[in-house]
């Protein structure tokens, strides 16, 4: 059974996380398996709402180096979140989970436009809610927007999905003396100035005293392994 603590979550993936091993895009074997894991997860019986990245096509604050102002390269990754979320919708449909895309940017003739009580009713009828458009604003990262959606719509948990086990002393990658914390205040998290997430997603998580478990999405079944104590993970709490 679901841990009650944990009941409905969001996870924050990445657009890198669904680019797999090119470049840049989407690599379709890695998001039917990011999906299929999202889809365990909803039948394990956990509500689920995903707020997806767009940098596997655009990265707004990499813009500058083309000539492209921080704003308007926003508005083009804003756009990548949404193809990555009607994505994700599409191969969870396709996994038998039942899913709506919702954008914070309107576009009515893609996807429903984000709205708090309609997403909420969605997660309530169970479906997956896959949130693309971040905040619907520039200048503010889906790290940002993955915080404010899981206040908005009582999440228990925000699921920060990585391609590590957790938050490190330092990138676990580069440094073979890094070592891993099992637990961490959100005060720590902005002191150390880890860079799991930015400053803001964890200030807003702990003025709402959400919990932020970030873990690795590299292994199969990962999401339901964090929230039924099996995986392993860095719990950021109050």
């Amino acid at each position: 059974m679901p841990n009650p603590a944990y009941r409905r979550v969001l996870v924050k993936l990445s657009g890198e996380a669904l680019q797999g091993p090119g470049e840049a895009g989407l690599h379709g074997p890695t998001l039917v398996a990011i999906s299929n894991d999202i889809a365990e997860a909803r039948r394990a019986g956990f509500e689920v709402a995903v707020v997806v990245g767009g940098g596997n096509f655009f990265r707004g604050v990499k813009g500058t180096a083309q000539g492209i102002d921080r704003v308007r390269g926003d508005s083009i990754g804003m756009l990548g979140t949404v193809m990555n979320a009607l994505a994700i919708e599409g191969a969870l449909v396709g996994h038998g989970c039942e899913a709506r895309a919702m954008s914070a940017v309107a576009m009515p003739t893609l996807c429903d436009t984000y709205e708090r009580n309609m997403a909420r009713r969605h997660i309530e009828a169970g479906r997956v809610v896959v949130l693309g458009g971040g905040t619907g604003n520039p200048l503010f990262t889906t790290d940002t927007a993955a915080a404010l959606r899981a206040v908005e719509l009582s999440c228990d948990a925000l699921l920060k999905a990585t391609n590590v086990d957790g938050v490190y002393t330092a990138d676990p990658k580069l440094d073979r003396t890094a070592t891993r914390y099992e637990r961490l205040t959100h005060d720590e998290a902005i002191a150390k100035d880890l860079k799991v997430m930015d400053t803001a997603a964890f200030a807003l998580a702990r003025e709402s005293r959400l919990p932020i478990l970030v873990f690795s999405i590299q292994e199969p079944g990962a999401i339901t392994a964090v929230l039924t104590g099996k995986g392993r993970f860095t719990a950021v709490v109050p």
